[in-house]
Parts: C-alpha cells; structure tokens; sequence
C-alpha cells in the first residue's frame, strides 16, 4: 500500500472546534462524518493518526470518502473539507415551456402517414423537423411526455 499522500496535522483551535462539531450534533451528517475523519487522522492526535481503513470501518465510512477528505484539507481548507461538494450538473435543458406545450401537443395529434400511433422517436424526429429544437433524444421526450400524465 503506498504512502499517504494528504497528511492532516490539525491546529489546536482546528481541533477544538471538529471536536465541539461533533459534540453538539446540530449540522447536517455528512459534515459530522467529515469532522470525525478529520479528528481521527489528525497525526498529531495522541494515539495517532488512524489509517483509513480503520476510520472507514469504525464510521462506516468509504475509503474514497475518507481520501477525499484528506485532499480537500490539505490542498483547499478546513471549511472545504467540512462540506460535501455541489454535484453541479452540465447538462443543459434543451426544452422549455413552449418547446414543451408543442411536443405534447404534437403527441396529441394523429401520427403521420403509414403510422397507427407516435413513438417517441417519431415524436423526437417530429419536433426537430418542425424547427422547435435542433436535436433532442427520445428519452429526453419520454421524460416530458411523464410529467404530464397524472
């Protein structure tokens, strides 16, 4: 197993207050769970710090979590460590309201030529061919289609 690469040596005040965090219990889980891996490989701690393995199985805790962890106290800050990262999501909505209020409309209509009913790609393929959007995939029309059921 190789070395840790992020060491965390905890102040005397850093310390106080993970310690304090965990003591009065008032934030949200995981930011208690980030102060007790802190607390727990803090290698200035009396016993030590602990390896990951063994904070992973006394705080039912991943390994990866805990590396995590680590990295953000070391490279960024005690605040950065104590929060779980926003998953910020890059997909962009390529449908609006009125791309929307079409689409249903659009499903609503009798389906094309030599066709007994639509079929989301034929409703994809439709809305595309109707300048409404420049592309857009079947699931992202079934998905649409879901919210207006009941």
């Amino acid at each position: 197993m190789p070395a840790k690469q992020y060491i965390v040596s905890l102040t005397a005040s850093e310390r106080q207050s993970l310690e304090q965090l965990t003591k009065t219990g008032k934030a949200a889980a995981a930011k208690i769970n980030h102060a007790y891996i802190l607390l727990k490989a803090d290698v200035n701690h009396p016993d030590g710090g602990w390896k990951d393995q063994a904070i992973s199985e006394a705080f039912k805790i991943s390994t990866r979590t805990i590396e995590r962890v680590r990295q953000r106290f070391v490279e960024e800050s005690l605040e950065n460590a104590l929060v779980s990262r926003q998953r910020h999501s890059l997909k962009l909505r390529r449908l609006d309201g009125e791309v929307e209020a079409h689409l249903v409309a659009t499903a609503c209509s009798s389906p094309p030529e030599g066709y007994s009913r639509w079929t989301l790609r034929l409703l994809a393929d439709q809305i595309v061919a109707l300048g409404y959007v420049e592309s857009i995939s079947h699931e992202s029309v079934r998905q649409v289609l879901k919210k207006t059921r009941d």
